[in-house]
This record gives structure tokens, sequence and C-alpha cells, in this order.
């Protein structure tokens, strides 16, 4: 082993890292949260327009709203799929404009989904003039209704202002969020938890939550959740098992997945050692503008006939 090697790897990460850029999930639209029904339900309390979308019949999403709004004018939650359809451009040309007209008349009727997606339109200046505050303060209206898309984005605004009494009010937004298995909302109350920012620092909670946002398609707490398990934080130290999620979230395409494959492979801890692999990793994370040097050094030995194999692995793990 090359001399530096171990302590290359020591530097692996520290917990915390940015695993992954973070964005703003999209609301999650009312309605049936297990298999939708189908478009020729016969079931009286069946919401089909939220089926047919649910399963991609977008055409017939939007003649099932319509068909609601003629005999009730004040169907809130039509309103709102009406909102996604033309926000989305599903089934019909895209028009924010119109989308936001359709979340506005839901939103004034008290819809909680429509308060969220208005609010952040009116953030973004999509579809609306923009306008945080106005934004903000349908946020806040969501939120307060238990919206759980609106008290994350909410609590990423709070996070962003630096006081101190708006991170404690941010844990208690995303809290709730994550109770409702929002991803983002998982990763990012982990992240307060590992840091001990707006919360009483606890690594276990930390790694609770990283590991739910993972099962969740989260790969930002993903990757998290491998940093504490390969460094045995708030959890049991496993490195086979680190390994895989780091490898899993690798193939997913996260840069710091890539690189931290990488260097587990260069020296053989949690996977076998196979230079060929790390070369391939590496310079697939190399693609996304995350360099490593001591990698570089680390695998400065390959042949040329190892170099080309990596390469071609790389270049079949780069391609969409």
């Amino acid at each position: 082993m090359r001399p530096g090697v171990l302590a290359g790897l020591a530097l692996l990460l520290a917990a915390g890292s940015t695993a992954a850029a973070q964005t703003m999930p999209t609301a999650l639209l009312p309605g049936s949260s297990t298999l939708p029904p189908a478009i020729n339900s016969t079931d009286p309390k069946a919401d089909v327009a939220y089926g047919a979308y649910q399963r991609g019949y977008y055409n017939a999403a939007f003649r099932e709203a319509t068909k609601r709004l003629e005999k009730n004018k004040a169907d809130a939650p039509a309103m709102t799929l009406l909102g996604e359809l033309y926000n989305q451009g599903l089934g019909l040309r895209q028009d924010p404009a119109k989308a936001a007209e359709w979340y506005r008349l839901a939103a004034d009727l008290g819809d909680r989904s429509a308060m969220g997606l208005l609010g952040m339109m009116a953030i973004e200046g999509r579809g609306v003039k923009k306008d945080p505050a106005a934004g903000r303060a349908w946020l806040e209206k969501a939120a307060a209704k238990g919206e759980p898309t609106a008290s994350y984005n909410l609590a990423l605004i709070l996070l962003g202002t630096g006081s101190p009494d708006d991170r404690t009010r941010a844990a208690a937004l995303l809290r709730k969020a994550a109770e409702q298995e929002i991803p983002a909302a998982q990763h990012a109350l982990g992240i307060l938890y590992l840091k001990g920012s707006g919360v009483e620092k606890d690594t276990m909670q930390a790694a609770q939550l990283f590991r739910r946002a993972a099962d969740n398609g989260d790969i930002a707490g993903e990757v998290e959740f491998s940093i504490l398990l390969f460094n045995g934080e708030g959890v049991p130290k496993d490195e086979v098992r680190a390994a895989r999620y780091f490898r899993h979230a690798a193939f997913r395409g996260n840069a710091v997945a890539q690189n931290r494959i990488a260097r587990l492979y260069a020296v053989g801890r949690g996977v076998p050692k196979n230079l060929v692999e790390a070369a391939a990793w590496n310079m697939a994370a190399s693609a996304q503008g995350l360099s490593d040097a001591w990698l570089t050094q680390a695998l400065a030995g390959l042949s040329p006939e190892e170099r080309t194999r990596a390469e071609r692995l790389a270049a079949d793990r780069m391609t969409p």
C-alpha cells in the first residue's frame, strides 16, 4: 500500500457534508396515497380525477376535474389539480400564469396544497409577479394547515435568516414535514441534529433521519447515512453496509458518493480492493467537478490497459 493511503482514507469525509444540492420538492397533491382508482371506477368515493393524474392519464384527469367543477364551482381540489396540469404542462400546453390562477382560486377556498404551490410561484416569480413576502405569507398559511412541503419550504427560508429563533422554528417545521415522510425534510432535520443547530445535537437522531430519507429515495440523506455508518457515528459501524449505500448513491449519479466509493475501492474497505473500479468512480466524480488529489496519487500506478478499462466503465456510468 502506498504511504499515506490510510491517512488519506481518514479524510474520507466529515459527516454533515454537502451530499447533494438542495432543491425544493414539488408539493404533494391531495388524493389517494395508495394505488389510485381506475378511470372507470364505480366507487362513489373514488377520486377518479386524481386517480387518472397519478396513473399518468393527464387528459382524462383534465376532463374529470373539469366535470367536477361544472357540478361544483367550489371544488378546490379539482382546481388544484387543473393548476398542476397547467403548471407542469401535463396533457396540455404548459401555462404557469393559468396554473397560478387555478391555484389562487383553490387557495382562496382554503386548499392547503394550492396555498403552498402558489407561495412558491410567488417566491420564484413564476406565473405571477415575483413577491417573496406574499409567497412566504402563503407558505405560512399552508404550513399552519399542516401542508408538509410548505412546512419544508418555509423552514428553508427561516434557516436562511441566521436567527437562532428562526432556526428553532425551522426545526419544528422540518419535524412536522419529516413525520409525513417528506424525504428532503428528513435530510435537512438530520443535518440540524448533526450540527446541534436549532435542536440539541443528537447524532443518533441524525442517523435515523438520514436512514429514513434514504429509504424514501433522498440521495443526500443516503450519502449522509453512509458517512455515519462508515464512521460508526450515531449507528453501529458497518463498513460493508456503508459501501453498499455509497455504491447505490454513486450509480444514481451523486458525485460525493462516487468519490467515496472510489476511495473505498482504492484501499479495500467495505469492498474488495479494486483499483480499476476506484479509477472508474474517480473519473465519474471528476467529470462532475469533484477532483481528488489523494486518489490521483493512489491510482498513479495503473497500467495503460487498466486505465482503459476504467475509462470504459466510467463512460458507461456517466451515460444517462
